[in-house]
This record gives structure tokens, C-alpha cells and sequence, in this order.
């Protein structure tokens, strides 16, 4: 996730960390940089001119030449002025006094707009909240059957008829106020471009169902394409605000840079991953740090009190404690880990990675290697790893599809790694009683490759 737009600001700010005081031209210089940077980034020109501007007006009126830190002065404004472009403030869902909550999703065909309603029911239901999702997409073949499906995977129950699809939204909405469902998700249809037809028909459905929130689904990958689809957009339905989705494939972040300034709208949420759980609330603030480098770590946080199982981590904190971290455990930690989305997603949220690991091809695959690995080991040679010779690692190979090369690398980290653990629970017991949660299986030493 804007991959590229990281490291090149990761470079500028390294550059700059070398200068000493700064005056005009030295400003100038590192703006000019910014500049090819975001226009790189696929960010509007308009936006960027706007961005530098306030940019340059801020270090001028902090009076670099006089700062004993100049670089960070610089890392301090960019980094503001990034959270107000990317729209300021977290927007806040409000709830209708009287249920439902009504909230529609518009977009182009292709967009995620779909997967995007039943991501969205789950987060309603994470909530408290108590949703239903209304199939008003009569003219995509197959797409309620899709919404079905989704609603299946999140636990929320789907309401379609095959007649209008304004009839059937404002009939979805019924369903949910008698079905006592505090929230109605509409998903409307799309085309493959904007056109009047389709228009027509959602300010038809949107006059029908009368949402309190109205939502734009845009592909992040398009980048600048997403921002005109906004326009277009927020004309014929006046929008509360755009998901965005396929953020984990924009490595440039075009799209987000550059929505919330040219529409007025802020981004309310963001797809990031496949899976139905791959789906955040949007905060400029966090993501102005991932995009400067910083991490993220109260998404991160938040994602572990989310997906982390509570029996589990009490069990690798004891294992942990006592210094009898096995293989199995270590197996465990690593599918808590796998339920928290794509790991590339999740080492970006983590501060002060270095750019090799975030680069690193550490994927699937090599998860399901170490997983393979490890289930091709019997019980008491992942309770006691030390019992596994040679004529048990070419076992063990061939029964993983592996390389003895692969399982010496494992086992390897694996021994060093409990050293590690026997060393700080040993501190842990001697220090008073405090217990400390183990940290999740160390990222770097993952890939096998």
C-alpha cells in the first residue's frame, strides 16, 4: 500500500536529515522533489500544486533558517498537511433515532462496490449494530446471488426481489424497519462507465430510500480516473463520502490523495484485502503515517484485539513465561497472525521496519511452507525439535514438498527464537509478577526463501 510513495519520501527525508539550516532555496529544492513525487503518485495536479503551496507557506512561517532541526520542522508540516488532504478528521457514523440507518452504495461495475456492502455489513455488526444488506443490482447477471453468498460469509441476512430495483430498495427498507434491523445496506447497480441511464436510476433508488449516508465505491488502482468518478458522482447524488477499495494493490495513492480535495467528500472506509474482513475505517491521520514511513500501529492494535484469539495468546503467554515455547505454539502464533489480513499490509503498519522487509516477497506461500513443515512433523518432534536428525529432516522434507535445506532454516530460527523466549521469561518470572504478552512470530524470519 503506496509502496512507491513511501519510499520516495522515505529518500527525500533522509537527504534532508542530512542538510544543516534551512532558508528559501533549500525549501524550494526539497519542495521540487515532493512535487515529482505525488505527480508520480498519479496525485491531481491541482492537489499538488494545493498541497505544496500550504506546504511552503508553513516552513516559511516556522523560519527553517533559524531551526536548530530543520528536517524535522519539515517531516512535522509535510506530515500535517498530508492529514488534511487526505480529509482531516475520521468521519463519524451517526444513527437514526428512528431504525434503520439507511446507507447507499453506488459505483461503476468492477469496482468491489458488492463485497464492498457485505465488508461494510460486518463492520456495522462489529459495532453492535444488527444489519441486513438489500440486493437492488437487478441487472448484473448473478449479482445478488454474489451478495447472498458474502452475507452468508459475515452472518446478515439478504433481502432481493426480481422486479424494480427502485421498488426493491424501498421494499428492502420495509423489510428491515419490520424486521426490527437498525442498518439497510442498499447495493445498486453499475455499468462499466458512467452514463445517464444508470445515474437516472440510483437518484431514483436514492429518492425512494432517502439514506442518511450515501457511499461511493472507487477503485484505488485507477487513480486519477477514481477522482473524475467522484465528480460525476457527488453531482447526481451529492455523496457523504467514498470507500475506497483495492487499497492493498495501490502502490501509488493517487486516488487517495487526491479524492477528498477535488470532491469536498471525505474517504469513510477502505478495502484492504480480499477476505471479507480486510476492511478499515479510514483515518487520515494513521494513513499520512504509513505514507511517511511511520507505521500504524493503533490499526495495527486494533486488528490484534479484533482477530487475535484471547485462549491462544493466553496459552503462548504462558508458553512464553515458562520458557517451553514449542512448534506448535509457534504454529498457532503464525495463524493468529494469517487472520489479521495480508502480512505485507501488516508489516507496513509496523514502525521502523526496515525497507528489505517491507520489499520482502513474504506471502502465502511461504506461510503454507512453514505451516507444511511443520505438520509433516510428528507430536513429540514439535514438542522437542532437537529430536529431528537427519533421517527425520529428509522426511520431513519430502512430506512437506520441501528441501532439508528449508527445514534446517526453520528449525534454526525456531531454536534461536526459544533461546530468546527462555532467556525473557526467565526476567519475566524474577520481575515482580508482571506478565508480558509475547510478541508476534518475528516477520523477518518467515520467509523461507
Amino acid at each position: 500500500m503506496f509502496d512507491t510513495l513511501t519510499d520516495r519520501f522515505e529518500g527525500i527525508f533522509a537527504r534532508l536529515r542530512s542538510r544543516g539550516r534551512m532558508g528559501e532555496p533549500e525549501i524550494d529544492e526539497v519542495l521540487r522533489e515532493i512535487r515529482l513525487a505525488l505527480l508520480e503518485a498519479d496525485v491531481n495536479f491541482r492537489v499538488v500544486k494545493d498541497l505544496l503551496a500550504r506546504i511552503k507557506q508553513r516552513c516559511l512561517e516556522a523560519d527553517l533558517s533559524k531551526s536548530l532541526t530543520p528536517a524535522q520542522q519539515v517531516i512535522k508540516i509535510v506530515h500535517a498537511e498530508l492529514i488534511g488532504t487526505l480529509g482531516g478528521q475520521t468521519l463519524k457514523i451517526t444513527f437514526a433515532d428512528k431504525p434503520p440507518t439507511v446507507v447507499l452504495l453506488a459505483g461503476l461495475q468492477g469496482s468491489g462496490k458488492t463485497t464492498a456492502c457485505a465488508k461494510l455489513a460486518r463492520w456495522f455488526k462489529q459495532q453492535g449494530r444488527n444489519p441486513i444488506l438489500v440486493g437492488a443490482d437487478l441487472q448484473r447477471p448473478a449479482a445478488v446471488d454474489q451478495l447472498r453468498t458474502l452475507g452468508g460469509q459475515v452472518g446478515v441476512p439478504v433481502f432481493s426481489e426480481p422486479t424494480d430495483p427502485v421498488a426493491v430498495a424501498a421494499a428492502g427498507v420495509e423489510e428491515a424497519r419490520d424486521k426490527g434491523r437498525d442498518v439497510c445496506i442498499v447495493d445498486t447497480a453499475g455499468r462499466l462507465a458512467i452514463d445517464i441511464e444508470m445515474m437516472e436510476q440510483v437518484r431514483q433508488i436514492s429518492g425512494a430510500v432517502r439514506p442518511h449516508y450515501t457511499f461511493l465505491v472507487v477503485d484505488a488502482m485507477t487513480g486519477q480516473d477514481a477522482v473524475g468518478v467522484a465528480e460525476a458522482f457527488h453531482e447526481a447524488l451529492q455523496l457523504d463520502g467514498v470507500i475506497l477499495s483495492k487499497l492493498d494493490g495501490d502502490a501509488r495513492g493517487g486516488a487517495a490523495l487526491s479524492v477528498k480535495e477535488v470532491t469536498g467528500r471525505p474517504i469513510a472506509f477502505a478495502s484492504v484485502g480480499e477476505k471479507v474482513a480486510d476492511f478499515e475505517q479510514f483515518h487520515p491521520d494513521r494513513m499520512a503515517d504509513r505514507i511517511l514511513g511511520m507505521g500504524d500501529v493503533l490499526t495495527l492494535i486494533e486488528k490484534v484485539e479484533q482477530q487475535y484469539d484471547r485462549e491462544v495468546a493466553a496459552k503462548a503467554e504462558q508458553a512464553f513465561l515458562e520458557g517451553e515455547f514449542t512448534l506448535d505454539d509457534f504454529l498457532e502464533q503464525m495463524q493468529q497472525v494469517r487472520k489479521m489480513g495480508p502480512l505485507q499490509n501488516i508489516i507496513g503498519m509496523m514502525p521502523g521496519i526496515p525497507k528489505e522487509v517491507k520489499n520482502a516477497d513474504i506471502g502465502e506461500k511461504e506461510l503454507g511452507r512453514i505451516e507444511a513443515i511443520i505438520r509433516s512433523m510428528t507430536p513429540e518432534e514439535r514438542s522437542h525439535p532437537d529430536l529431528v536428525n537427519g533421517s527425520r529432516r529428509a522426511r520431513i522434507a519430502n512430506g512437506s514438498g520441501t528441501s532439508i535445506s528449508e527445514v534446517n532454516l526453520l528449525l534454526k530460527q525456531f531454536k534461536d527464537v526459544s533461546k530468546m523466549m527462555k532467556r525473557f521469561g526467565g526476567a519475566a518470572k524474577g520481575g515482580k509478577g508482571k506478565r508480558r504478552m509475547p510478541a508476534l512470530p518475528n516477520l523477518q524470519e518467515l520467509n523461507l526463501k
